[in-house]
């Protein structure tokens, strides 16, 4: 199983939403039954580390991001990849537009995995803040996915 988290730039949410799920993953020790890796849909930052207050927040918890650097979607990704996880509704339009036909039910809402919440959308801590929300949002969405994942791999 491979899974792409996909944000705008790959410098906040998605690589905060690789580092928990990977931490997920290793705890639950499915290392080797799934892949995990992040994109942006924008090109700013490609080859850049994740901004310094999304690793500082993600480290206060546990996670590494230190080793990720940025890079953008590609169609290739489609064919790739299980599952590509978005951050927000834009995202999920700007991976529709360069999804292929048969690749469309791929994307999915990371939140739509969240057990509690009534958002729909991890919100951008780029210009607002709010890193720690990111987290939470962002932990919780991360055991609904392993969960679902878990139960596809059992119907297998």
């Amino acid at each position: 199983m491979k899974v792409l988290f996909v944000c705008l730039g790959n410098i906040c949410r998605s690589p905060t939403a690789e580092g928990v799920f990977r931490h997920c993953v290793l705890q639950a020790g499915m290392v080797q039954q799934i892949e995990i890796d992040s994109a942006g849909t924008g090109d700013w930052h490609i080859g850049e580390p994740p901004d310094r207050r999304a690793q500082m927040a993600a480290r206060q918890r546990g996670y590494d991001l230190s080793s990720q650097r940025a890079r953008q979607v590609t169609t290739a990704d489609f064919h790739i990849f299980d599952d590509i996880i978005a951050m927000d509704h834009s995202n999920v339009h700007n991976l529709r537009a360069i999804a292929p036909d048969s690749e469309q039910e791929k994307v999915h809402l990371l939140l739509s995995f969240h057990p509690e919440s009534d958002l729909t959308e991890v919100p951008d801590p780029y210009y607002e803040g709010g890193f720690d929300e990111v987290l939470d949002l962002i932990e919780a969405a991360s055991q609904g996915l392993l969960a679902r994942i878990r139960d596809d791999m059992a119907e297998r």
